[in-house]
């Protein structure tokens, strides 16, 4: 295989319109292979670091283009952890995880084109996925309505996410575009036309009367649409950026429970809560998937914490939180060793790269959180895993 010439670094915007950088990985072939890498609003304290975007472009050109030259981009395992030995601290906060995923990335799809695989193949073998019994597609989890460091309205709560109940992902796209469509109607009818204004991840962003009202709104254009069977609600607090009381944020669980049955509920506390979010698994039992993020930050140490305190039953899983396409499989590994749910997600500041939603397909994650149907950024991840469902069912054709 071609081997390392030189690594390259630019700045890109995201989605809100922030630097982030592209790296461009370029073969003694001739071939070049890019990565970007997206960026959090809402950061957990124990997430990787980001170094400013000039630092990150200087990183990969001076520091890391140069120790990587010569060498074999299918050696990802050895590149990952040459890279964390480059940076040389716990938190990535020398090199940056911007700057160590990005090249990580296109190392691996550098080796996926010269195996002539899919990059989520590619990945399933990586990791040893291809292993495992589980078959399909991730659940798509469609965030439509947007509320706390997400959008500039009255709502506490980050994320109101809608899952499909779906055999397929072409089935799960036609249910959220449905809802979506449904909903911006009767969100114009009902509180006018600036009702529609988008939040970072593409939901809508009006102001409302209460937490709650979004999940009766939803609820109602499903039942209007004859979908209420097809859908299952989420929620993704982000509690460590909420203000309300322990107590009334468990009434709100509760009531969320049992009016609209919640499939899954995302960073109920804060970010070291992790009894209460242990007590609060044990009080909604196995009916509601217990998800850490801001608690877990794909790190293996806060999961194994998480693990031996019985906090979450499901995890999120997100690449630019940990730094390298290793540690991310190691991350899932662990997951399911523990037999928690994986779900893979975006970010708030993306960018066009659709990278998660083959990292997705590739360890046969249970879920994959995209954003609403609409923007260039959360699009390509919605039309990747079409792309890989649409592969997959001329294969077996």
């Amino acid at each position: 295989m071609s081997k390392i010439l030189s690594l390259r670094a630019r700045p890109i915007l995201d989605s809100r319109g922030s630097w982030t950088v592209e790296t461009y990985l370029k073969l003694t072939d001739g071939r070049v292979f890019k990565a970007s890498v997206p960026q959090g609003k809402s950061v957990g304290s124990y997430e990787a670091n980001y170094v400013p975007v000039n630092v990150a472009i200087k990183n990969v050109d001076k520091i890391i283009s140069p120790r990587l030259k010569g060498l074999n981009p299918a050696k990802q395992k050895e590149i990952d952890e040459l890279l964390v030995k480059l940076d040389g601290t716990p938190s990535k906060k020398r090199l940056g995880a911007n700057s160590i995923l990005s090249v990580s990335i296109a190392c691996a799809r550098a080796h996926a084109i010269e195996r002539n695989k899919p990059l989520w193949k590619h990945l399933r073998d990586l990791g040893g996925f291809n292993k495992l019994k589980t078959t399909g597609a991730p659940r798509l989890f469609a965030n439509l309505i947007n509320g706390g460091l997400h959008a500039g309205n009255n709502l506490d709560f980050q994320e109101y996410l809608v899952a499909p109940r779906a055999k397929s992902v072409r089935e799960a796209v036609d249910i959220i575009l449905k809802l979506h469509s449904g909903l911006e109607e009767y969100l114009i009818k009902s509180k006018g036309e600036t009702a529609i204004n988008a939040g970072d991840e593409g939901g809508f962003a009006p102001n409302f009367k209460d937490n709650l009202e979004p999940f009766y709104i939803l609820d109602k254009v499903a039942r209007k649409l004859r979908m209420e069977g097809k859908i299952d609600f989420g929620l993704d607090t982000a509690a460590s950026g909420v203000s309300l009381s322990v107590p009334k944020l468990i009434s709100i669980y509760k009531k969320l429970e049992d009016k609209f049955h919640l499939f899954y509920l995302e960073d109920p506390f804060g970010e070291d809560e992790f009894g209460k979010f242990a007590k609060l698994k044990e009080m909604l039992g196995d009916k509601v998937l217990i998800a850490g993020d801001d608690l877990t930050t794909t790190n293996l140490t806060r999961m194994e914490k998480a693990h031996n305190e019985g906090s979450v039953n499901a995890v999120i899983i997100k690449p630019n939180q940990i730094g390298t396409v290793t540690e991310s499989i190691k991350a899932v590994q662990l997951a399911r060793k523990f037999g928690w749910k994986v779900v893979v997600s975006h970010r708030s500041g993306e960018t066009n790269d659709e990278f998660i939603a083959d990292f997705a397909y590739g360890v046969h994650a249970d879920g994959i959180k995209l954003g609403a149907p609409v923007r260039g950024e959360r699009i390509a991840k919605y039309n990747r895993l079409l792309e890989i469902e649409s592969d997959q069912s001329r294969e077996a054709g």
